[in-house]
């Protein structure tokens, strides 16, 4: 074993959550420290799977794992809050598409910041050969744990 490395018999979906939740969470306080505090973790986690050009709330929540309705409950509650629009599909009339709102791109690039700033402190602590293969290996197993890639 490496020098400083624990052996504490976590299985590796659990060590990627530790991870997750580490990163997650600073980025849920800098965006609150931004002024952007009226965001809850739930909303966060539907917010972050909005793509570019909008994504259907039937689309956020198979994706999030949650029932449509509570997917269409955490939109209303994004939209009150200024950071989400809905706007019909243009390849659906009668479908609606999430997208992001200005305030929602100002938010999203708080987070986005947050996100470089966890990194580059990962990238120190693990050295550049080593989060490059993380990034290598986590991206291969994207291939077979995410069906939404």
């Amino acid at each position: 074993m490496a020098a400083g490395a624990v052996d504490d018999g976590l299985n590796l979906g659990l060590l990627c959550f530790i991870a997750y939740r580490a990163m997650e969470s600073r980025v849920f306080d800098a965006v609150a420290a931004a002024g952007f505090d009226d965001v809850t973790v739930a909303q966060g986690r539907l917010f972050a799977r909005i793509g570019p050009d909008g994504t259907r709330v039937t689309e956020l929540a198979e994706q999030a794992r949650i029932t449509k309705q509570t997917a269409a409950f955490l939109v209303d509650q994004l939209e009150r809050a200024g950071y989400v629009r809905r706007a019909p599909d243009p390849s659906d009339a009668r479908a609606r598409l999430v997208t992001i709102t200005e305030r929602g791109a100002a938010a999203v690039a708080v987070a986005r910041r947050a996100e470089a700033e966890v990194e580059a402190e990962w990238t120190r602590h693990l050295g550049r050969q080593n989060t490059s293969q993380l990034r290598r290996a986590l991206t291969r197993l994207r291939e077979i744990t995410d069906p939404h890639r």
